[in-house]
């Protein structure tokens, strides 16, 4: 079965001297979806930005707003990231929010759900929360530093997670966060992910707009040769 690929962007790389004209620039490439990376010095060593951040893109964009939340404990400000703009949430189960009762807060301010997994944690930590996400998010470095070597490890999380959700009729996405770029994407996109954060690689392109095309060509492509 054929999947829609969505590259999300990840503001964390772009310039923060001139952001809105790095956000319009990925908006004209064909961007669905914008990654917002909040770290907190705590769960993750690098701080990064919080809500002002978000609601100002939030207020320069139509675009979806996917807010990976890298903080010790984050089901403390899930409805502060919701009224800021967020659209989804991701938080980590290795964090100190009960993962249930985080899921449970995140949909009740009416945003979509999912949880990320760090490269060591077992794909299997995830099962007990999987019908109650939308989104998996398989961190393909380890979080906290943008610029980092894809781990080809993490093809078989990727595997594993999207047999899973076939063999038991669940509907999430799997995203794939870390090292993505036109070697990596392909790998990740024929293992299952859908949701694909592109972060270092896509803001250094002299043309961001071909860089993101030609990884949808290589999508459509796999695409068809699941279908022959």
């Amino acid at each position: 079965m054929s999947r829609h690929n969505i590259l999300a962007p990840s503001i964390l790389s772009a310039n923060f001297n001139h952001l809105g004209e790095d956000i319009q620039t990925v908006i004209s490439a064909g961007a669905e979806y914008l990654h917002i990376d909040v770290m907190d010095g705590m769960f993750v060593p690098s701080i990064s930005f919080g809500m002002p951040v978000l609601a100002a893109v939030d207020h320069c964009t139509i675009l979806f707003l996917d807010v990976h939340l890298m903080i010790a404990d984050p089901i403390r400000y899930v409805k502060q990231f919701a009224e800021s703009g967020a659209d989804l949430i991701t938080f980590h189960i290795e964090s100190n929010s009960d993962p249930a009762a985080t899921i449970a807060a995140i949909h009740e301010v009416g945003v979509k759900a999912g949880i990320v997994l760090k490269p060591n944690t077992p794909w299997e930590e995830a099962i007990p929360y999987l019908e109650q996400v939308e989104v998996v998010l398989v961190m393909t470095v380890e979080p906290g530093f943008g610029g980092q070597s894809f781990l080809w490890d993490m093809v078989e999380k990727v595997k594993a997670l999207r047999q899973y959700a076939q063999e038991h009729g669940l509907s999430y996405q799997i995203e794939v966060d870390g090292g993505i770029n036109a070697e990596t994407a392909p790998r990740v996109i024929e293992a299952g992910a859908e949701i694909l954060v592109i972060g270092s690689y896509l803001f250094r392109q002299a043309d961001p707009k071909a860089a993101m095309n030609a990884i949808r060509e290589e999508a459509a492509g796999l695409s068809a040769q699941g279908r022959a």
